[in-house]
């Protein structure tokens, strides 16, 4: 054996985040920030600064950094911008001018650093417009206001929003569901014996009283039909609107669920099969195996989920945008 030591293999100091089995979901991102400036306030406003339109060209600036964030940062990921837009916001009580960077995508990543780029781009832009009557100026404030879509859904910085804000920009997060009376199955041979602890069916419960649902908690049940199936319509007849099944819609000779659904099931919901299929095949082409399926049971949506805790919580991010307006649709409310 050569007694010449080997030479440790270099890892990367660096590398860009994979997000090749995230979901392509809408995203949009706000940014904001502010120049202080001071004396050069009014000449900001009333557009009079020796080099011209300050607020203007700090609007073009901006738009031209939200789409060049991936080459300012290099782990950045490069996105397709759907949609940008800066606003100019003079702010007369602090003498300052408040910058607004908007940015929205559809991708596997958010777009925060593009509007934060857009932001900060316009200020640096207004700067240096305005230092030749202020050198004294000061941008401060830049931060995320808010970011939607993705995994995380809505988030709002910690320092909040003002009304007009709000008012302006709309965030949205998830529709609620409160107080529509709910509830979980879990189907799986194993765990209603007791060889397992359930954790599908429980994490299925948060996710609806997250929305503002009303449950109890999970029940676990075998995988056969009929009683399913008489489950089900036990839960209809009770007033429950939604129900949500964890389990048995494999391949294999016990997963009966969706058998089960159509002997309850008066009326199929196969979009809501097909979009849970087709949304999941973006974590794992294994999606187009599962046997997902959604009936209506007199007015009881139900949706029949993997048993795979990962799997109903994808489940749920992909069916948490649409189930208050399906209950509105099917308690006749129509189209909002």
């Amino acid at each position: 054996m050569s007694e010449r030591a080997t030479a440790p293999e270099r890892q990367a100091a660096f590398h860009m985040a994979d997000v090749r089995h995230k979901r392509i979901t809408a995203r949009r991102a706000v940014a904001v920030g502010e120049l202080l400036a001071g004396s050069a306030f009014e000449a900001i406003v009333e557009r009079r600064l020796p080099k011209g339109d300050a607020m203007g060209m700090a609007e073009v600036a901006g738009l031209q950094g939200a789409k060049s964030a991936a080459q300012l940062m290099p782990l950045c990921h490069p996105l397709a911008l759907e949609y940008a837009e800066l606003r100019c916001v003079p702010v007369p009580e602090r003498r300052a001018i408040r910058i607004y960077c908007e940015a929205a995508a559809i991708a596997r990543t958010g777009v925060e650093m593009e509007a934060l780029a857009g932001a900060s781009a316009a200020l640096l832009t207004l700067y240096d417009l305005t230092k030749p009557v202020e050198p004294a100026l000061a941008i401060v404030g830049v931060r995320l206001l808010f970011k939607e879509g993705g995994k995380k859904g809505l988030w709002f910085h910690p320092e909040g929003m003002t009304d007009a804000e709000r008012e302006h920009y709309r965030p949205r997060g998830l529709p609620k569901l409160d107080g529509v009376p709910a509830a979980v199955i879990t189907l799986s041979d194993r765990a209603s014996r007791g060889d397992y602890e359930d954790v599908s069916g429980p994490l299925l419960v948060e996710r609806l009283r997250a929305l503002g649902a009303e449950l109890g908690p999970a029940e676990v049940r075998a995988d056969v039909a009929a009683p399913l199936a008489a489950r089900l319509r036990e839960l209809a007849a009770a007033g429950i609107r939604l129900a949500l099944c964890t389990g048995g819609t494999g391949l294999s000779p016990r997963d009966v669920t969706p058998e089960a659904l159509a002997l309850a099931g008066e009326r199929r919901v196969p979009g809501i099969a097909e979009m849970f299929r087709s949304e999941s095949s973006q974590h794992t082409p294994l999606a187009w195996l599962s046997r997902a399926e959604a009936v209506l049971v007199g007015s009881m949506l139900v949706i029949a989920l993997p048993g795979s805790s990962k799997a109903a919580a994808q489940g749920m991010e992909i069916l948490a945008p649409i189930l208050a307006h399906a209950l509105a649709m099917v308690a006749g409310e129509g189209h909002a």
